[in-house]
């Protein structure tokens, strides 16, 4: 009976034991759980903070190489078009060119090449009539003809634009695919279309700037800067085919160039065509008179017979010589009819009034050998070093020919035949220093010489140098702004020396002020320069009888020159206005004086309306100047060329051997009876 009521209480302490191990276990488990829950709180909370920040408070932009792929740059505002140079598309390889201001002369746009598996076409016919919808101008029947073939590839479609490319994909047809591409594009049309050339169906160069620098363009996807001005190109246009039509000529060209820096700021071939339709361009258009046209200089050709005798101390400017005609075998030296010389001319007036005669008796001066070594220094016997693929080669007789009949024509530009762009620099040596550069078709970094700065030491304004020898046969010591800004281009040659380049300037000055070149005029430019109009020669050989290349060579301000501007007419005809002359003082010179007139502010550079006269006066030289103290001048008495003096006529072979002892001036006595060069057109009157 004691043992009864014990064994409850017994069995409520183990009930009450196994409660509080469970409680404890549970309360441990709640711990650890909110310990863990806590845990997970907070790495949670750090990941949603780091994401709000990233994409929120502070997002993080995206790699370049993630979205170019897929999405194209931005396009920002740009009024100004200050971005223009560095204008390029990532889905396109070939670097676009640009000009001097980064205006974009031509770019590659991307496109897309259509094709088709008609192993996986449904129905042809219905493909054929969607394709149409979206590009008309295929042809529908040849569409299903080619959708119908047991082929596995057929091109549809060449260069669609990416609106075509979703707009057929759109469409939803199995089978249609989409080949990547680009295609190049002249935004300007004819502008420059000759410096740019074109490129193939494969985009690879094949004429022009596209072809020189292909390779430049296809490596390197920084946009190509020339150093043409695309505003100087328009206006030199305008002005040259205003010419073109109104004198009738087959052709035409114009070149404008720094004469410091060689650029190429501006060159036109007329007729052009529009460079988006290079393959069905008429090949005459396609021609690039400026670089590949050969075509004689005429008298243009007489200001590098002065340079060479003045350089070589030959020939100074109060030296007279002989406008007599010159009388080779049946054939004639002589200048136009209606021109009154006087039987002696000074070298300046035989620049001035562009005398044939008197230009072929300096030219026999310098002699054969002297001539040759001049012309080669200036360029004249290679191709110009230039960024065109169509650079020609000049036309020059064979050395073994080089008699004094040659010596005598080429000295009045007539015999050789040069591209306009040999002549333009040329001209740019004469007076930028003495300087020949290399012309480029590329942008030159680097300052301009100041515009304000004296012509020469010995030149400045209002204090005339003094015609000594001294100034003309001395070399130079010390470089002006521009010569020495010339003579740091690559490439740049000595080839004159500043005084008689100096001098050279002012020569040029009178020609456009008192000679054959004032119709070149710009009022507060001071423009100088040659005129040069040569007969042409026929299919067949021969000279044309009043079918001229009447061409116009010129530099401004010729106080300190900068810019060569260069005109060419192909067989102009006359007009009322130049009362029945077809002679460059007609056409190309004035044509020059409108060209210098518009681009001059354009450039920088505008009218002197300070101090003019002063200028004129620096710059002015005298037509008969006057001879230093103690020189005997060439001229009469004291020329042994005097056509009045001559001795009987040898015969051509004695007058090959005699030239070989003979002094240059004596050798014109040789020359009264040497035959013109077997094969070579006959010189007749010719037109300066």
């Amino acid at each position: 009976m004691r043992d009864g009521p014990s064994r409850p209480a017994r069995m409520d302490v183990r009930v009450t034991g196994d409660d509080l191990r469970t409680r404890t276990a549970r309360e441990r488990t709640q711990s650890r759980l909110l310990v863990l829950s806590a845990g997970f709180f907070g790495l949670f909370g750090a990941v949603a903070l780091k994401l709000a920040t990233a994409t929120v408070i502070m997002p993080m932009a995206p790699e370049q190489r993630q979205i170019a792929p897929q999405v194209p740059p931005i396009p920002r505002s740009d009024p100004k078009g200050m971005l223009a140079g560095d204008f390029a598309l990532p889905q396109v390889h070939r670097a676009s060119v640009t000009d001097r201001n980064g205006q974009v002369l031509a770019i590659s746009l991307p496109v897309a090449q259509v094709y088709a598996n008609p192993q996986e076409m449904i129905d042809a016919q219905d493909t054929a009539r969607k394709l149409r919808t979206v590009l008309p101008a295929l042809d529908e029947a040849e569409l299903i003809r080619r959708l119908s073939t047991k082929k596995q590839f057929v091109y549809l479609a060449r260069d669609i634009s990416p609106m075509q490319e979703v707009a057929i994909n759109n469409l939803g047809i199995p089978g249609i695919y989409f080949e990547p591409g680009e295609r190049r594009h002249y935004p300007l049309g004819r502008v420059a279309a000759h410096i740019l050339g074109a490129v193939d169906i494969d985009d690879h160069g094949v004429a022009g700037i596209e072809r020189s620098m292909d390779k430049r363009l296809d490596r390197d996807r920084t946009p190509l800067r020339l150093s043409l001005d695309v505003r100087i190109q328009a206006v030199v246009r305008d002005e040259l085919a205003a010419a073109k039509d109104l004198f009738q000529a087959i052709g035409a060209c114009a070149i404008v160039m720094d004469v410091n820096t060689g650029e190429i700021i501006a060159m036109v071939s007329l007729p052009d065509y529009d460079a988006n339709d290079f393959g069905r361009a008429d090949p005459d258009a396609r021609f690039n008179r400026a670089v590949t046209g050969m075509y004689e200089p005429g008298s243009t050709f007489k200001l590098q017979t002065a340079a060479m005798a003045l350089q070589l101390g030959v020939a100074h400017p109060w030296d007279r010589f002989s406008s007599i005609p010159i009388h080779i075998g049946r054939f004639t030296i002589a200048d136009m009819k209606s021109d009154h010389f006087a039987p002696w001319l000074t070298l300046n007036e035989v620049m001035a009034y562009s005398s044939n005669p008197a230009a072929a008796h300096v030219a026999l001066d310098v002699g054969a050998q002297r001539q040759q070594d001049w012309l080669r220094g200036m360029g004249f016997f290679a191709p110009v070093p230039i960024e065109l693929p169509e650079a020609g080669r000049p036309i020059v007789p064979q050395m073994r020919n080089w008699g004094i009949s040659t010596v005598m024509t080429v000295g009045f530009g007539h015999g050789v035949a040069e591209p306009p762009l040999a002549i333009v620099r040329g001209t740019a040596a004469t007076v930028n220093g003495g300087i020949l550069l290399h012309p480029t078709l590329m942008a030159r970094d680097g300052e301009q010489p100041d515009d304000t700065a004296p012509l020469t030491p010995a030149v400045a304004d209002g204090a005339a140098p003094t015609l000594t020898p001294a100034v003309l046969t001395t070399p130079a010591t010390a470089e002006t702004t521009e010569t020495a800004n010339a003579a740091s281009m690559p490439g740049a040659t000595r080839v004159i020396s500043p005084e008689i380049s100096a001098l050279l300037r002012r020569i040029l000055r009178l020609d456009v002020t008192k000679g054959t070149g004032k119709t070149a005029e710009s009022p507060g430019y001071f423009v100088g320069g040659k005129t040069g109009t040569a007969e042409k020669i026929g299919p067949h050989g021969g000279y044309l009888k009043h079918v001229n290349i009447a061409a116009f060579t010129s530099i401004f301000p010729m106080n300190t020159p900068r810019y060569a501007v260069y005109v060419m007419l192909d067989s102009p005809k006359a007009t009322p206005q130049t009362h029945g002359w077809t002679t460059a003082a007609w056409n190309a010179a004035p044509t020059v004086s409108k060209i210098v007139t518009r681009v001059g502010p354009m450039l920088g550079l505008f009218p002197n309306t300070t101090n003019p006269q002063a200028v004129e006066d620096a710059l002015a030289i005298p037509l008969e100047p006057a001879v230093p103290h103690g020189y005997r001048p060439l001229g009469p008495g004291n020329d042994p060329g005097d056509p009045r003096n001559q001795p009987k006529t040898p015969s051509h072979e004695a007058a090959h051997t005699a030239a070989a002892t003979q002094t240059p001036r004596t050798r014109l006595h040789a020359a009264r009876a040497e035959q013109a060069v077997p094969g070579r057109p006959t010189h007749p009157e010719v037109r300066g």
